[in-house]
């Protein structure tokens, strides 16, 4: 039998924030099941964790989601993080993942990390396209300072600034304006949307991938990760966010997001909620 951890992430009290189910010792599990249980779980993300490959660092972390492997993704990185730390890791910790190994610090439920992939702009998807996967008009998109751009630090999303709170909460997918997306932009994976509106350095955001099985996101530390980046970007200095998602679907998630150069650093506390042993 081999133990699992659930962690809410992104939160500091139970039945907030994003699931995430924790293998903190996956070598005894054949590799050909870790999606299967991913898909058990059917939480937007599952981490196993393996013995390093550089015995310099701290663990291996392969992340899936319900139906496939990401080379990256934050609140797994988060999760893991502080979860490997209340199993008595070093606070300072390198964690290899599908993207190159990442530096994370955690401590006392709270974990940050750091990453400096180079943000890139895959494409500018058509307006009319994202409003309909969103279920808003066009003019309910804000195209200063960017239209939505398929964007990525690792794992892609489109980033689509709205007008008003308002509009963020009314949001109403339509599964078939992202089959569309998918076919149109096939290296953003599922076209996941992550729709935010901008109140100074604070950011509400929902972000939806339902293609992966994933409704609604109620934490993404990777697409904050991307939109953090490309703020600093286009305002050609460095930012320091607050990011609030998940409170439309009842599991609000609070979310730090800081450049610096090319860096940025994403922090959040993670809390465990279960403990279990997998028994098939």
């Amino acid at each position: 039998m081999t133990d699992y951890l659930v962690y809410d992430v992104f939160s500091d009290a139970p039945f907030g924030g994003n699931q995430l189910a924790v293998i903190p010792d996956a070598s005894a599990l054949p590799e050909e099941d870790f999606q299967r249980i991913a898909r058990e779980f059917n939480f937007s993300e599952t981490t196993f964790v393996l013995p390093p490959k550089n015995t310099e660092n701290t663990a291996r972390v392969r992340i899936f989601t319900p139906t496939m492997e990401v080379p990256f993704a934050g609140h797994p990185l988060i999760g893991t993080a502080v979860a490997l730390s209340d199993l008595g890791a070093s606070e300072q910790m390198t964690l290899e993942l599908g993207i190159g190994p990442i530096k994370c610090h955690a401590r006392d439920g709270c974990a940050q990390f750091t990453t400096s992939q180079d943000l890139e702009i895959i494409a500018e998807p058509e307006p009319t396209l994202v409003a309909e996967a969103l279920g808003i008009s066009t003019d309910k998109i804000q195209f200063s300072p960017h239209p939505p751009l398929l964007a990525t630090l690792g794992l892609a999303f489109t980033l689509t600034r709205l007008d008003h709170r308002d509009t963020l909460a009314a949001l109403a997918p339509d599964v078939a304006a992202f089959r569309k997306g998918r076919d149109l932009h096939p290296s953003s994976l599922d076209f996941a949307q992550f729709a935010y509106v901008r109140e100074g350095d604070t950011i509400h955001a929902r972000m939806f991938a339902p293609l992966d099985n994933i409704p609604e996101d109620p934490a993404t530390g990777s697409a904050c990760a991307t939109l953090a980046a490309l703020i600093a970007k286009l305002q050609a200095r460095d930012v320091d966010l607050t990011i609030h998602q998940g409170d439309d679907m009842g599991r609000p998630s609070l979310i730090g997001a800081k450049t610096k150069g090319p860096a940025v650093t994403i922090t959040g506390q993670a809390c465990v909620t279960m403990r279990g042993k997998l028994v098939y």
